[in-house]
């Protein structure tokens, strides 16, 4: 038999007794071992730390990057202070790039086909070589406070183009089911490139005029036989429309639109003349076929001559803005109000005397604000 070589012997490893370890001994390791490498650990920080600056994000959103702008619409709808400081300083980085869009709101109730007219509209809008956000705002859920419709799930053609951008968001209890911070975000949508802005809202009834503070174009569906009693639509939100457009005209249902159309036009010249000098108009379309898409997009086009000449589309947004910042600051006020230390004690306080008629409601709200 052949000797074993010494030098081998020299090599051979053996455990703490001294003996040869066998090939099927086990290593003793290194204890508390950690799951990731250090190096790999301290890259992946470094690298969230760089791509959540508010400079990287504003870089990342001018650069029409989509992973950027969700990310800044999250931090401008967070409640959370800090998110809210660094929403606030990637638009001051951005507000140079904003406001070259077409601002359109769209309205309805529920059920007049508000998505999938959206989804014909965009389409047709991406066909024009435009590129679209839809700020879609559905009612939250009074649990969760999360969006409860989710229409990113109900404009599959639009969600699938790399020049459209859909985002649901949650009304939050907003006045007419807008969110507080739809303005911020469609500056946001501005800045990344996205030259027609969609604001749909939950339709509900009056309240939905709040859009209207927002948009240059404000859209409003109806259909046709519903009723008003049934259709829950004002007249102060027919007042505001600049156009109102009859959705499902097709099929045994189209002449049914076409009637509702003549009544509404008849409707709409008994409203005073609108200061933009717009007539409104009332129209037919159908979102499932496609029908009348282009002709609304024609009269959009329309409006935005018209009162780009006669100056009424400057002053509007400068009109929308003052109204922003008013109702801003009466918001960040009341904000503050009910952060004052005791200030919900003593508002619980007020609300007693009240329910057992020893105060009255003037002097318990001169009382708190210290008057």
């Amino acid at each position: 038999m052949d000797q074993p070589n010494k030098a081998d012997e020299s090599k051979q490893e053996t455990n703490p007794s001294g003996e040869p370890k066998s090939a099927l001994s086990v290593n003793p390791g290194v204890s508390h071992a950690p799951a990731i490498s250090p190096y790999i650990q301290e890259q992946r920080k470094s690298l969230s730390k760089k791509e959540t600056t508010a400079e990287s994000l504003a870089e990342g959103i001018l650069a029409g990057n989509r992973t950027s702008l969700s990310k800044a619409i999250t931090l401008v709808e967070s409640n959370l202070e800090a998110h809210n400081d660094k929403a606030q300083a990637i638009l001051e980085l951005v507000m140079p790039k904003v406001g070259n869009s077409i601002r359109i709101g769209i309205t309805g109730v529920p059920g007049v086909g508000k998505s999938t007219f959206i989804e014909s509209f965009g389409s047709f809008i991406l066909e024009q070589n435009r590129k679209l956000a839809v700020l879609a705002i559905d009612p939250s859920s009074q649990r969760t406070k999360g969006s409860i419709l989710g229409d990113k799930t109900r404009m599959e053609v639009l969600s699938k183009s790399e020049n459209a951008f859909i985002r649901p968001s949650p009304s939050s209890g907003s006045l007419g089911g807008v969110a507080r911070k739809t303005r911020e975000s469609m500056y946001l949508c501005e800045a990344a490139g996205f030259d027609t802005i969609i604001i749909e809202t939950v339709g509900v009834g009056q309240s939905e005029t709040q859009v209207h503070s927002m948009v240059d174009f404000f859209l409003l569906l109806m259909l046709a036989g519903a009723g008003d009693e049934l259709q829950g639509i004002k007249r102060g939100i027919m007042e505001m429309a600049d156009l109102i457009a009859i959705n499902k005209a097709d099929g045994p249902n189209e002449a049914y639109a076409t009637r509702a159309r003549a009544e509404y036009e008849s409707a709409l010249h008994l409203f005073p003349a609108p200061e933009s000098k717009w007539t409104p108009r009332a129209t037919t379309c159908s979102g499932l076929g496609g029908k009348g898409i282009d002709e609304i997009w024609k009269l959009i086009q329309d409006y935005i001559t018209t009162t780009k000449t006669n100056g009424y589309y400057a002053k509007n947004r400068e009109d929308q803005t003052k109204t922003w910042f008013e109702e801003s600051l009466r918001e960040a006020v009341l904000d503050q109000f009910f952060a004052k230390e005791g200030k919900k004690e003593a508002i619980l306080r007020s609300e007693s005397k009240l329910m057992s008629g020893k105060s009255t409601l003037l002097r318990e709200i001169k009382s708190l604000l210290g008057n």
